[in-house]
């Protein structure tokens, strides 16, 4: 248990620089001050972001046509090819936080089939024919992080907008780290809450996304209110206008409580 605890919270990097993390690095408005964040929420409060405003890259280190979009970039690498999209990036983050606490991990394909970190570590790999998936045991098995890294390839190959959709329930109450604007489909979008902070019972927020093609997850600028940029302010309205999206109030989602 005393390793376990020794591990690194973000473990794709070899030494974060707390220094560069989003709470460090992007103070809340005047008169603001952040709310109380535990678990995931508290856990995104600490993402470390790359020094400066860096362009946008694509997985394949061309920049991003638009560089407008945002105010920084998160110190997350993009993986090998065209997959960790939207959607992917959320689950990227998710299954990280759960990997360093050693929670269970799982998440469903578009299919609705459901792929186990647990079942990928002893050695079962799914083995997908247009829309049905089995299981087969012969994989090199091990639940280190190279591992783990590739069990993330592969949910990333087959899950996307509408199966987060199944793994998440409409948000009620008051904004909160680890909220999403998400709508499921072909072609949909995620955006994540990263931080949240108040005054005077207001709420104002921060929204981190990935995109198409597969990018570096970046911290956005609000377009509707540059005075506020970065942060958004929750009484937006019935739209939420982001720099690449618009989502409607009802889209805002969250992880389940047993998740």
């Amino acid at each position: 248990m005393r390793i376990l605890l020794l591990l690194a919270a973000y473990p794709w990097l070899a030494t974060p620089d707390k220094a560069q993390s989003i709470e460090r690095r992007i103070p809340p408005p005047e008169g603001h001050d952040r709310v109380a964040a535990d678990g995931f929420g508290a856990w995104l409060r600490g993402l470390p972001l790359k020094p400066g405003r860096p362009e946008v890259l694509l997985h394949d280190g061309r920049p991003k046509r638009n560089q407008r979009a945002h105010f920084a970039v998160a110190d997350l690498d993009t993986g090998k090819g065209d997959l960790q999209q939207c959607a992917d990036c959320v689950i990227r983050l998710r299954a990280e936080y759960l990997w360093e606490r050693r929670e269970p991990i799982a998440f469903r394909f578009t299919s609705g089939d459901v792929c186990e970190w647990s079942r990928w570590a002893e050695g079962w790999r799914p083995v997908v024919s247009g829309s049905r998936v089995s299981w087969k045991k012969g994989g090199s098995g091990g639940d280190g992080y190279p591992e783990f890294r590739r069990y993330l390839r592969t949910v990333f190959q087959y899950a996307g907008t509408l199966s987060l959709e199944r793994e998440t329930e409409a948000a009620s109450g008051a904004i909160e780290p680890g909220d999403m604007f998400l709508r499921g489909g072909s072609p949909g979008h995620v955006v994540l809450v990263l931080d949240v902070a108040a005054k005077d019972g207001r709420r104002v927020f921060l929204l981190g996304q990935g995109y198409m093609p597969a990018q570096d997850f970046h911290v956005l600028v609000n377009p509707s209110d540059p005075r506020l940029s970065p942060w958004y302010a929750e009484g937006f309205g019935e739209e939420l206008k982001t720099p690449e999206w618009t989502f409607r109030r009802g889209e805002r989602r969250r992880f389940r409580a047993s998740r």
